[in-house]
């Protein structure tokens, strides 16, 4: 059964974030959906395994996304 996170991520400021990170994270096996949103600066994240929580911060925090908190 599929999860789904939002993740707080301050560095989101334009639409080529929202871009990056829709496109990265979308690469991991597992994950279903990515929502970013530069204006409430967060993502929205549905994923099953193998993706796992550590590997989504993992691949934000590696594009200079890193997850708040």
């Amino acid at each position: 059964m599929p999860t789904t996170i939002t993740y707080k991520i301050p560095n989101i400021s334009c639409g080529h974030c929202v871009h990056t990170i829709t496109s990265e994270v979308s690469d991991l096996e597992g994950v279903k959906s990515v929502v970013a949103d530069f204006i409430a600066k967060q993502a929205t994240i549905t994923f099953e395994p193998p993706a796992t929580e550590d590997k989504i911060k993992s691949v934000l925090a590696e594009i200079n996304y890193p997850v708040a908190g």
